[in-house]
């Protein structure tokens, strides 16, 4: 009998958490994460099944919408990224799938990404010196795409600070992008 034993996007049996002078850097895990995306004249359809099994608004454009177990990241026309907790939620993509039936197109993406949270007096320079994003313009649950050393990411602006959502097979390159930027600025 095999044991697998799960390993952070970085690779150790623990999510890394890095200080700098003005900065933490720390490795999220075990968050599951869905997509979600209308089907063809179906966004209405998918906003209040959406609302029933959440107990949220999917947001508008650029924005996101935190609950009490689920938040709602805009991804794109009609397309949002669900979080929630992985304990408890590790078979999210199928209670998304039955919940919005044929109305919605859902996706596992929990082990397709990675996430950094970024809190600090210095995220601001950090997060300026890797993107084009406009982070002082950023207010609580604003979220837009962008790259980070060539990486397509997602910054979220959440509580506290930014989280940086990149892919998962990229995790060390991201890290190392983050990290080096922090001993510049820091």
């Amino acid at each position: 009998m095999l044991k697998l034993k799960p390993v952070t996007p970085l690779g150790a049996d623990e999510p890394r958490v890095d200080h700098f002078s003005g900065l933490t850097i720390t490795e999220i895990t075990g968050r599951a994460l869905v997509s979600l995306t209308a089907r063809n004249e179906q966004a209405d359809v998918t906003r209040d099944k959406a609302w029933t099994l959440f107990g949220i608004d999917l947001p508008d454009v650029s924005v996101s919408v935190v609950g009490n177990t689920y938040s709602a990241l805009w991804i794109g026309p009609e397309s949002w990224m669900i979080d929630a907790p992985y304990d408890g939620h590790e078979d999210l993509a199928d209670q998304v799938k039955i919940a919005l039936g044929d109305a919605a197109s859902v996706v596992e993406q929990t082990d397709g990404w990675c996430r950094f949270d970024l809190d600090g007096s210095a995220v601001t320079a950090v997060l300026e010196r890797l993107c084009n994003a406009d982070v002082t313009r950023m207010q609580l649950g604003d979220v837009t795409r962008t790259q980070i050393h060539h990486l397509g990411c997602f910054l979220w602006c959440c509580d506290g600070g930014f989280a940086v959502i990149g892919p998962r097979s990229s995790a060390k390159s991201l890290h190392h992008a983050l990290t080096e930027a922090a001993q510049s600025v820091c």
